[in-house]
């Protein structure tokens, strides 16, 4: 006798699926550690520190032979890079834990409360560098052996060009959120660097000493800027959001495909982001003569396929017969 489908939810990804993928994940993973994930984001993170100490104390160096405003607070800023890049290698060994009984779809998340971190240091440090300039800008003083100060801070510079733009690029391979904001941080720490030289070039052309500290404030409201993007970014990861546009078409088509190729339909999916890791909630209408395994093998199928073209998502299906699809309460799409 056939089973007829009705409202058989798929409480989780096929065991049989994903405890393949597991065992081979992990086999990987002994027989090549730098195929880790984990380990690739912690290799990056040392070197984000390694590039913070060596830039403190170039930029350090560059502020007390010049007396300059403007690399004094390029200096501080550097200073928050190192504290937020500690913050950064915490957040992802916190991140890196599997599973528990209390946070059974693993601690991703704390690596969102990295990057509010590193926002709300990036505001410290720009209100830092506005009341210091502020203060030096109704005191202007001599700057002394700007070439040396030029010649500390071009070598800092460098080395967080290099290490921001690996960052960067990095963070979005893996899509880790901690290492795109610290890479973030490190090129807003080049702008930041950039806007100190031509103002020391400007006071050496013209002798104007508020120039310094005049480009200390342009500085510290730019950082600011980037602070509040930070923020706004990771508490918008906090609150659950949604795939972003990309992603969120790439699954539609993903969606699309599968259908016309199974004789299925779907509701609008459920996305959401959470760090590194992606899941997304379906509703699956299939013909109502479908046997229960039937529709399980075809799940099994979605899950795998959804994963191959956006990987690491965890899918979690529900299935509907297809006389449901056009009932009020349903929102058949695809």
């Amino acid at each position: 006798m056939m089973l007829k489908a009705r409202r058989i939810i798929v409480e989780k990804p096929c065991p049989r699926y994903h405890q393949a993928v597991i065992s081979s994940d992990s086999s990987a993973t002994h027989s090549d550690p730098t195929k880790d994930p984990n380990a690739v984001l912690f290799k990056f993170i040392y070197l984000s520190i390694a590039a913070a100490l060596a830039t403190i104390v170039l930029k350090f160096i560059a502020a007390h032979v010049t007396g300059s405003m403007g690399f004094l607070s390029d200096a501080l800023e550097s200073t928050v890079n190192l504290v937020a890049a500690i913050v950064a290698l915490i957040a992802l060994k916190v991140a890196a834990k599997p599973a528990d009984d209390n946070h059974h779809f693993g601690h991703s998340k704390a690596e969102y409360f990295s990057a509010l971190i590193e926002g709300l240091m990036i505001f410290i440090a720009a209100g830092v560098i506005l009341f210091t300039a502020i203060r030096r800008l109704l005191d202007p003083v001599e700057l002394e052996q700007l070439g040396i100060g030029f010649a500390f801070t071009i070598v800092a510079t460098v080395i967080n060009l290099a290490v921001g733009v690996l960052l960067v690029r990095n963070g979005r391979k893996h899509r880790s959120t901690t290492l795109v904001a610290d890479g973030k941080h490190l090129l807003t720490d080049v702008w930041t660097t950039v806007g100190v030289i031509v103002g020391m070039i400007g006071v050496i052309i013209t002798g104007w000493l508020w120039l310094d500290p005049a480009i200390a404030i342009v500085v510290g409201i730019n950082i600011l800027f980037t602070g509040y993007k930070l923020i706004t970014e990771s508490m918008s990861g906090l609150l659950s959001a949604a795939f972003s546009e990309g992603d969120a078409a790439t699954l539609d088509t993903t969606l699309t495909t599968f259908a016309d190729h199974h004789g299925v339909r779907f509701a609008k999916p459920q996305t959401v982001e959470s760090g590194r890791q992606r899941f997304v909630y379906a509703t699956m209408y299939v013909p109502a003569e479908w046997t229960v395994g039937a529709s399980h093998d075809i799940a099994d199928q979605l899950e795998i396929d959804v994963d191959k073209t956006l990987p690491g998502t965890q899918t979690f299906i529900h299935i509907e017969p297809e006389e449901l699809a056009g009932t009020p309460h349903s929102s058949a799409q695809f």
